[in-house]
C-alpha cells in the first residue's frame, strides 16, 4: 500500500481499538461521514478553506481543547469524535479524511510544536489551524511561532520550509508519538509501549520506535524484553544505532 492509498481514519481508528478492543469505533465513522456531506454541501458556495473549517469547527464543533489540554482524551481519536474536542493532530485526522475524500488538496504539516494543515487553493498554499477551528494562519505568524519554539531566524523565515506536507501516515504517527510522550511523562509505562509498538507497524523500516518501546519497558521493569526491542533497533539501523547499544549495556548490567 502506497501512501497515497492510506486509509487515515480508518487506521486511526485501528489504533484506539488496539489501546483498548471494548470500544465501539462507530462514532468516528459517523462523524467522518457527516464531515464530508456537509464539506460536500458547503463547497458550492464557499471556498475551499472557508467551507472546510466552517464545516468542521462551525457545523461539527471541532476545537481545541484549551481548558483541559492535558487529558489523555484529547489524544484519542474516539473520544475526540464523542467530545467534539482534542489536540491539533487529532482533530487534523478527521479535518484531512472530510478534505481529501471532498477532493481537495490538504496535507499534514509537521509544524514544531504544533500540528498544522495545508491547503492548496487558487491563490497558493495556506496553513489552516485545526485547534483554533480551523483558521487560517498568516505568513508572519508562521514565522513568529516558529522562533517560539525555538527555529533560528534564517529557518524561521523559510516558508516552504515551515510548510513542507507530510503524508498521511507521517501524521498518525506523529498521534501515536503525543501518545507516547504523554504516557512516559506520566510513568505510564504499559501505555507508551502499546504507543511506540503502533508506531513501529506504521512504519516497519524505522529503528526509532524500538528504542521508545525498551525504554518504557524498561521502565515496567521487563529489561529481557527491552532487550529484544532494543536488538530490533540495532538491526533495522544497519547496526549503526550508538544511542540503541548503549542503551543495551546499560540494560545488560541491570540484569546482571
Amino acid at each position: 500500500m502506497t501512501d497515497g492509498d492510506f486509509p487515515l481514519l480508518e487506521a486511526a481508528i485501528a489504533c484506539a481499538i488496539h489501546e483498548d478492543p471494548s470500544r465501539d469505533p462507530q462514532c468516528a465513522r459517523d462523524l467522518g461521514a457527516a464531515a464530508v456531506a456537509r464539506l460536500t454541501h458547503r463547497l458550492n458556495n464557499e471556498s475551499a478553506e472557508e467551507a472546510l473549517a466552517e464545516t468542521m469547527a462551525g457545523d461539527l464543533r471541532l476545537a481545541g481543547d484549551l481548558l483541559t489540554y492535558e487529558d489523555p482524551d484529547n489524544a484519542d481519536i474516539l473520544a475526540v469524535a464523542e467530545r467534539r474536542k482534542g489536540l491539533a493532530v487529532a482533530l487534523g485526522v478527521f479535518y484531512l479524511h472530510a478534505a481529501q475524500t471532498c477532493g481537495l488538496t490538504v496535507q499534514g504539516v509537521d509544524f514544531p510544536g504544533h500540528f498544522l494543515l495545508r491547503i492548496e487553493t487558487e491563490e497558493g498554499p495556506l496553513a489552516l489551524d485545526p485547534f483554533l477551528e480551523g483558521r487560517v494562519v498568516l505568513p508572519s505568524e508562521l514565522t513568529r511561532r516558529a522562533l517560539h519554539a525555538g527555529l533560528t531566524p534564517n529557518v524561521a523565515d523559510r516558508l516552504d520550509r515551515l510548510m513542507a506536507p507530510v503524508s498521511d501516515r507521517a501524521v498518525l504517527i506523529r498521534l501515536q508519538n503525543t501518545i507516547y510522550a504523554r504516557a512516559t511523562q506520566a510513568r505510564d509505562f504499559p501505555l507508551a509501549e502499546r504507543a511506540a509498538l503502533r508506531r513501529a507497524l506504521l512504519d516497519p523500516s524505522d529503528h526509532r520506535p524500538w528504542l521508545d518501546v525498551a525504554a518504557a519497558r524498561e521502565g515496567q521493569g521487563a529489561l529481557a524484553g527491552s532487550l529484544e526491542a532494543l536488538a530490533r533497533a540495532t538491526a533495522l539501523d544497519g547496526g549503526a544505532a550508538l544511542a540503541a547499544r548503549a542503551q543495551r549495556e546499560r540494560v545488560r548490567l541491570q540484569l546482571n
